[in-house]
């Protein structure tokens, strides 16, 4: 099947279609639902998956049982090693062209050739070996002396019973944009039900009842990255502020917390999260509305934002989590927050439309109103001052007044406003 055949599907049959495949793994890897999830959100925002856990707690399981759902597409699959050099991952060097001088790897069943790789114990890799595999996880792109091929890779699940630290290994753990900690279960029932599974399977992935096209995967994959020209899902602008915030507070817990660890000291390293990332956590948003047949985000989406800021399986970092997300969207919600910032970032987007077009203050404001929100500056305009002629001074006036007039109701609002209140300012001394 090719990606076109899916374009006519609605929300709700991709999203029956994903979670048919969650609930066939969570029966076959039993009491791992939320490594699952985080593993098809991995999947579809096309990003890498780092499993860590002690030997014998089911991490090749849970990859095998993942990549034999889907169809069309195939898995490379090694067992890292300090011996290893990097042709054990793209292939050996050809000869004839090594004697002229020109490293050539023979991709053919590679790394670079397949869609899906599984590396097990990827920090017992040299680290030689792992700056070699850099571009080919971040850019999809093998880069050896002359040879720059593009890769097909589309996820990488890696496995390891523990993390080696080096510069080299950071750079590799930044390109694993989900991680998870899986922990043994001890539980009896747990362990009656693991039982039962190795019974039936004898410790190897199942044959699904049906399987994924990777075509649809990739399909689905171009929605939630805003790649598709004819659907989108929709991220409204208070919702993108509003993750922003939570993701600013967390990133503020989290270093508190290392500051107590340390008991005042300087922790050896903060906890930083980069933009990149940070932009990255759209895709995800945009995944979790998808695989709940919406086409659009909603507020609650943003709380499992933690697959990527947070280790799944390390329950203080995930409450951590939860606690900024829940202290934001209170702080919001009890102060009419949500409406205030929508009203701002309504400002917000006039103000952008009139640094592009500086004509535009030469028409009165208020014939500018497109915005489908309720109450906007250009609503308030009208009701203010009736939509009445004004010159460009005039303009400008009303512009500020609206911010000086605004009241915030809560400390994330102010926040916001002394923003606009400064490009404003650059935009008006811009025009002198």
């Amino acid at each position: 099947m090719r990606e076109a055949d899916f374009q006519s599907w609605s929300y709700e049959a991709l999203a029956r279609e994903f979670k048919e495949a969650v609930d066939f793994v969570c029966r076959r890897v039993v009491n791992r639902e939320e490594v699952v999830e985080q593993a098809f959100c991995a999947l579809v925002t096309g990003e890498h998956l780092l499993l860590q856990s002690r030997t014998g707690v089911g991490k090749s399981l849970l990859a095998e049982q993942i990549f034999c759902l889907f169809s069309g597409a195939r898995v490379f699959r090694v067992q890292a090693s300090k011996e290893q050099q990097p042709d054990t991952y793209f292939g050996a060097v050809d000869i004839e062209e090594l004697k002229r001088g020109r490293i050539i790897h023979n991709i053919e069943g590679s790394i670079v050739d397949c869609e899906f790789a599984f590396i097990d114990e990827i920090f017992d890799a040299n680290d030689f070996t792992l700056r070699a595999l850099l571009s080919v996880l971040n850019e999809r792109q093998l880069m050896r002396g002359v040879q720059n091929v593009p890769a097909k890779l589309h996820t990488v699940i890696a496995a390891t019973n523990y993390l080696r630290v080096s510069d080299i290994t950071e750079a590799i753990l930044d390109r694993f944009l989900y991680k998870a900690v899986i922990l043994p279960d001890k539980e009896p029932y747990i362990q009656y039900k693991i039982a039962q599974q190795f019974l039936l399977h004898g410790g190897k992935p199942a044959s699904p009842p049906r399987t994924i096209p990777f075509a649809l995967l990739r399909y689905v994959h171009t929605i939630v990255t805003g790649q598709d020209a004819e659907r989108h899902i929709t991220i409204r602008p208070e919702l993108i502020y509003f993750a922003n915030l939570v993701i600013r507070y967390y990133e503020v817990l989290r270093n508190r917390a290392l500051r107590e660890h340390y008991r005042g000291s300087t922790p050896p390293i903060d906890y930083y999260i980069s933009p990149r990332t940070q932009a990255k956590s759209l895709n995800l948003l945009r995944t979790i509305a998808l695989l709940h047949g919406r086409g659009e985000v909603c507020p609650e989406d943003i709380s499992k934002l933690y697959f990527i800021f947070a280790t799944v399986g390390i329950p203080e970092e995930v409450e951590l989590f939860r606690k900024a997300y829940t202290t934001v969207a209170n702080s919001l919600h009890a102060s009419n927050g949500f409406e205030q910032v929508r009203l701002l970032l309504a400002f917000q987007s006039l103000l952008e439309e009139l640094q592009r077009d500086r004509s535009l203050l030469f028409r009165p404001l208020s014939s500018l109103a497109q915005s489908p929100l309720r109450r906007t500056f250009l609503d308030w305009l009208k009701e203010t001052f009736g939509g009445a002629d004004h010159t460009v001074e005039q303009n400008k006036r009303l512009l500020e007044q609206f911010l000086r007039d605004f009241v915030p109701a809560c400390e994330e609002v102010r926040e916001l406003k002394l923003s606009l209140e400064r490009e404003l300012a650059h935009f008006l001394r811009s025009l002198e």
